[in-house]
């Protein structure tokens, strides 16, 4: 299937690991122009350095959505570095991990900023953009906890389920324009934030991080958990030409994991 890539502008965010570089990798093998956006200036260049040993073409940025001027310093340098933002992909980290009780209100506040309201922010930018040229791609990279709550991840939680009533909003204003905005939600996918989060668990249970790794596998109908390959597939047709009548919806990578239609 020609996905209609070649040539596009992709902005990924949180691209040096995990889901975010997956997405990066099989966008930019596709032909996109890809911004590769995160924190640490070495995996971003590590991760640019791969793709164009590949024959892809990557930029790089480092920005820290804790600034709150993360959103336009990724669109002037979109505009710098590819000439716009045909695809937008919004990735941000996860929240530290606990119960939402007693969580305090300065917390709540920060994570907002990082995790909400600065994707937000950059989503509002480029859109216009995508409407003017007739052809725009947004996805936004999400929880399962956003259709069924994990515990002891309260802010994500909670957090998370706002991005995705402002993606279905937004979906509805632009989808005339041709530009689609979709929500994908990650099972347990193989990657260093899962790593993180089974070691925590291993430590409040006492138990070790496999015996809690194999229990968690045991809950997905899959019987393993995904790999960032088979996640970034369904994210990279997503954003490709021939997704172009699938906009406002939340897709599952998931082996089955969620229990809800």
């Amino acid at each position: 299937m020609e996905l209609g890539l070649k040539g596009k502008r992709a902005v990924v965010l949180g691209a040096t690991r995990g889901l975010g570089r997956g997405i990066a990798d099989q966008l930019a093998a596709e032909g996109a122009k890809v911004l590769l956006c995160g924190r640490s200036l070495d995996r971003l260049q590590a991760a640019a350095d791969e793709i164009a040993a590949k024959g892809g073409s990557a930029e790089i940025l480092s920005v820290d959505l804790a600034d709150e001027k993360a959103a336009q310093a990724i669109i002037e340098a979109a505009g710098q570095k590819l000439g716009g933002v045909d695809v937008l992909v919004l990735n941000s980290g996860g929240p530290p991990a606990g119960p939402t009780l007693g969580v305090p209100s300065e917390t709540w506040s920060a994570q907002f900023q990082q995790m909400v309201l600065r994707l937000i922010e950059l989503g509002s930018a480029a859109l216009p953009g995508m409407q003017a040229n007739g052809w725009g791609r947004v996805l936004l990279i999400a929880s399962s906890g956003v259709v069924q709550p994990i515990p002891n991840l309260g802010i994500s939680n909670a957090l998370r389920a706002s991005l995705v009533a402002w993606a279905k909003t937004v979906s509805q204003e632009v989808a005339r324009d041709g530009v689609t905005v979709n929500v994908i939600v990650p099972g347990r996918i193989g990657t260093e934030r899962v790593a993180e989060l089974d070691e925590g668990a291993a430590k409040r249970s006492g138990k070790s991080v496999e015996e809690v790794a194999a229990q968690s596998r045991a809950t997905i109908p899959a019987g393993r958990y995904g790999s960032v390959e088979e996640f970034a597939s369904v994210a990279t047709f997503l954003c490709s030409a021939p997704a172009s009548y699938v906009t406002g919806s939340v897709i599952r990578v998931d082996g089955g994991l969620i229990r809800s239609i």
